[in-house]
């Protein structure tokens, strides 16, 4: 019997041949070029949805006569943005539109590390001067998923599945690294932020509280609480057991990705979460292989996928490998952070948002509370007076309204009212989420830019009203078989009547 060649091998040459599998990757699964394909698609997607919002919404948002506007950026270096040269409407609107016509390119197949770099250098300027409103974790998700995908290479071009050189593995590995990050983060965040999950009965209240539900969630909201339960179970399952799979051995790491992949779409058809969920599934897709994914091509497509024994080029894997090392790096203060018993939810450590902690739904409201703006223009706002309401186009509003589908779009204005009801429930007062001052001053204004971030706004008869107050209600599904979606109760009134030269309210705006 003849020995194994592996074991004639010196320690030298058997650590070479690690390093050299790390490269290039077990042949039994291909070379990747499937695999890129669909991750970079995906990905594209995502920014189509985020730039589309940024398009509708920026300027609306941190616009000069936005609800908060984005003051001029004085240190480049500590915020890095291209609005440091510009900050006005029409940059904001411009960064918007080009980022959207790239989007666009890169969903249709311009597989090119030079655009998503250029993509991650525009979403990383509207990061940096969008303040509350783009505080969330996806966003440094975006930037630092959008980094890694650009190692996938090539440099530029403008056909997919054109058979040029596949990528380098280790640009695959660091994107399984953050799959694992991401979903991990996610389960520990949960265990630690509230005992509900842990008794497997947050479902029984998150479908009908979470920020922007859909009309699946009125259904769900309705399940039985053994199948509510289970779900609690399977997310357990998905965030906590099956990320240690994901550099295991390969039936092991794609059943786990299937699994995670399966977990991501449920999230998808449960909620308006904006475009997380889309976004996790392309770290996760990255769990796949050619191997694998084959077997989905038409077979009169298999042949454009180019020479299975094409390897990456030099360029590539030493660019894969020197990003490794920074990643490597950056990931010491990660790990740091999922080990504690501390841990923070959606951090960055760097300005760049290189590498960063993530998590979701840490904690969970079992009451749905809701701030509702109104508008006269009477006289005297007394009882008398007649409100109207100030409907957002996804939040609950009238009982009778179907909650909307709008995943991966986003409405920030929409899901920031949803923090504000939580700053109130919390503090019995805005302690935080006091841009809401901001907002009834522009539309006691009856700033136009601001009242397109509403559904249908009421109309006054001098164009504006003459006061604003907020009320507080408190939210719940109606039974099923019931002809509305909702039931409310008035609670309390948060914001008296002003008038935009209410003393008062340009104390609180002058403090800001």
């Amino acid at each position: 019997m003849e020995p194994d060649p592996r074991e004639l091998e010196t320690p030298g040459q058997r650590l070479v041949s690690r390093l050299r599998r790390l490269v290039s990757g077990p042949r039994s699964e291909g070379n990747y070029v499937l695999t890129r394909f669909v991750v970079l698609r995906l990905l594209g997607l995502v920014f189509v949805a985020a730039f589309a919002t940024a398009v509708t919404q920026l300027v609306p948002l941190v616009g000069a006569a936005g609800i908060t506007p984005a003051g001029p950026v004085d240190d480049f270096f500590a915020r890095p943005t291209l609005f440091y040269f510009d900050i006005s409407d029409a940059a904001l609107q411009a960064v918007s539109v080009v980022g959207l016509v790239l989007s666009i390119l890169l969903l249709l197949g311009c597989e090119s590390a030079i655009l998503l770099l250029v993509l991650w250098a525009l979403y990383l300027s509207i990061v940096h001067v969008g303040g509350r409103w783009y505080a969330f974790g996806w966003e440094i998700q975006l930037l630092e998923t959008t980094l890694l995908c650009a190692l996938l290479g090539p440099l530029w071009r403008v056909r997919p599945l054109a058979g040029d050189r596949p990528p380098a593995y280790l640009a695959i590995v660091l994107l399984r690294w953050l799959a694992f990050r991401i979903m991990l983060g996610s389960g520990l965040i949960k265990l630690r932020g509230d005992p509900c999950w842990a008794e497997l009965t947050c479902l029984e209240s998150h479908f009908e509280t979470q920020p922007i539900p859909n009309p699946l969630s009125f259904y769900l909201h309705h399940l039985p609480p053994v199948v509510l339960r289970a779900g609690v179970v399977f997310n357990h399952l998905a965030e906590l057991v099956l990320p240690w799979f994901v550099f295991g051995p390969r039936r092991l790491r794609l059943l786990a990705a299937l699994g995670m992949i399966a977990f991501q779409l449920t999230l998808i058809v449960s909620g308006n979460l904006s475009f997380l969920n889309w976004l996790t599934l392309v770290p996760l897709l990255a769990c796949l292989d050619d191997a694998t994914l084959r077997r989905l091509v038409p077979a009169r497509l298999r042949a454009r996928l180019g020479d299975l024994e094409a390897r990456p080029t030099r360029a590539a894997v030493v660019t894969a490998a020197s990003y490794a090392l920074v990643v490597a790096w950056l990931s010491l203060d990660v790990v740091a952070n999922l080990a504690g018993r501390r841990q923070q939810m959606n951090a960055s450590f760097d300005r760049l948002h290189l590498v960063n902690t993530y998590g979701a739904f840490g904690s969970i409201s079992t009451v749905r509370h809701e701030l509702q703006i109104e508008g006269t223009d009477a006289a005297v706002p007394d009882d008398t007076a007649t409100w109207r309401p100030y409907q957002l186009p996804c939040k609950p509003g009238p009982v009778d309204r179907r909650p909307c589908w709008i995943s991966p779009y986003h409405r920030r204005l929409d899901w920031l009212m949803w923090f504000a009801a939580l700053d109130v429930a919390g503090n019995g007062t805005l302690a935080r989420e006091t841009w809401l001052f901001n907002l009834l001053d522009r539309l006691l204004a009856g700033e136009p830019t601001v009242l397109s971030l509403f559904a249908d706004p009421p109309q006054f008869a001098g164009g504006s009203p003459r006061f604003v107050r907020v009320e507080v209600y408190r939210y719940w599904f109606a039974p099923r078989g019931s002809a509305d979606w909702w039931q409310r109760e008035r609670l309390d009134q948060l914001i008296r009547p002003v008038a935009r030269d209410d003393p008062e309210l340009r104390a609180l705006l002058d403090g800001e």
